[in-house]
């Protein structure tokens, strides 16, 4: 499989997209693989998004291969407190992003493949897409013991998960794309997708836990190079297209116009904690004080990632009432952030009374609640 950027590869890209490119008058049939040169989560994702949007596929079809550095990827209509551990993801400057397909919560670091198909609404075919990584896989090692669930998983050895899948369907336009691992760092993976919040309730899509393995422990020749070029070369075979892969670049604007501002929009906090469904916490922590064990109970609601209600309740006396409204009167509306809310409690404890006991109280009570975030 031959890697290409060519001017002609290029070409051929914005004539399948039909993108406004001054210049570019032929037509082309048939399809085209391309692969980002890229590994940024929120670049990468505003490709998919951008050729959902422009693409004008007909007979044609487009395989999308891509790489992201440490991210965790959550669906469309997926809840992050309940999905992963974010004190860990800020922790290990790991990044989150919302995908605009549905599905569950994965981990992908550089020892993980994403793969994307688009085709048209009526040709979309989820199964045959994976069949069609199965075979590339078995081609380049036989005797590996894969298949596909009815999930539409790929397991190994009949119980482990290599690949999860999603997917977009558009009113003339759809999308299908899967993860492959190849040789993720599991410790890491299983750490951030076990999220520690407690008493979460939600109507979110929850995912789905599984055992998961690296195809590079069944065989550490398998690498993510080798099974890329693998894939790409069923996936040209079976469609009869040429056999090269096109290198694009997530941020060139004059390929991809207007992709800089979808790539912004997948990282704004509206869109990554915003777009959570609905959800309530009732949970309790103890807070220690002076030799003292202290229950604090706590209720909110949250809509669209902002604190709609909150009810704090302390042991009597032991934090003025107006002090403890006050809190309460701020978080209600804010968003349910562990920055935000450390703001807030900072603005707060300018007005209190100088008064160290008070402070102190106060800075505990505040700490416990941005560990709920």
């Amino acid at each position: 499989m031959v890697l290409q950027s060519s001017f002609k590869n290029c070409l051929q890209l914005s004539c399948i997209l039909k993108a406004p490119k001054a210049g570019f008058r032929s037509t082309t049939n048939g399809g085209l693989i391309i692969q980002s040169v890229s590994n940024d989560v929120y670049q990468n994702l505003a490709v998919e998004d951008w050729i959902h949007d422009h693409m004008s596929l007909e007979n044609r079809q487009i395989l999308f291969l891509w790489r992201n550095s440490p991210a965790v990827v959550i669906g469309r209509h997926q809840n992050p407190w309940q999905e992963c551990n974010l004190r860990l993801l800020r922790q290990k400057n790991i990044k989150l992003a919302r995908r605009r397909s549905g599905g569950g919560t994965v981990y992908h670091d550089l020892g993980n493949i994403n793969l994307t198909f688009f085709t048209t609404r009526k040709k979309y075919e989820r199964m045959e897409n994976l069949k069609l990584v199965v075979k590339a896989l078995k081609a380049l090692r036989p005797r590996l013991d894969i298949h596909v669930t009815d999930r539409y998983d790929i397991l190994l050895d009949r119980q482990y998960k290599i690949s999860g899948t999603a997917a977009k369907l558009g009113r003339t336009t759809a999308y299908h794309h899967c993860t492959l691992l190849c040789n993720a760092d599991k410790f890491v993976l299983s750490s951030v997708l076990k999220s520690p919040y407690k008493g979460l309730k939600s109507n979110a899509t929850p995912s789905v836990p599984a055992s998961v393995k690296n195809l590079f422990e069944e065989d550490p020749s398998l690498t993510c190079e080798l099974l890329l070029a693998a894939i790409a070369e069923e996936y040209a075979t079976q469609h009869q297209i040429d056999h090269h892969i096109t290198l694009i670049n997530p941020a060139d604007e004059t390929l991809l116009p207007g992709i800089n501002n979808k790539t912004k929009e997948l990282q704004t906090w509206d869109w990554v904690y915003g777009k959570t469904p609905k959800f309530s916490l009732s949970t309790c922590f103890n807070m220690v004080y002076k030799g003292s064990v202290l229950e604090v109970k706590v209720d909110m609601d949250v809509k669209h990632g902002r604190i709609e209600v909150c009810n704090i309740y302390l042991p009597e006396q032991w934090l003025p009432p107006a002090l403890c409204s006050d809190l309460v009167r701020s978080l209600t509306g804010s968003k349910f952030c562990p920055s935000e809310t450390t703001t807030l409690a900072t603005t707060l404890l300018r007005v209190c009374p100088q008064d160290d006991e008070l402070h102190s109280k106060w800075n505990l009570l505040c700490e416990n609640m941005v560990m709920l975030m």
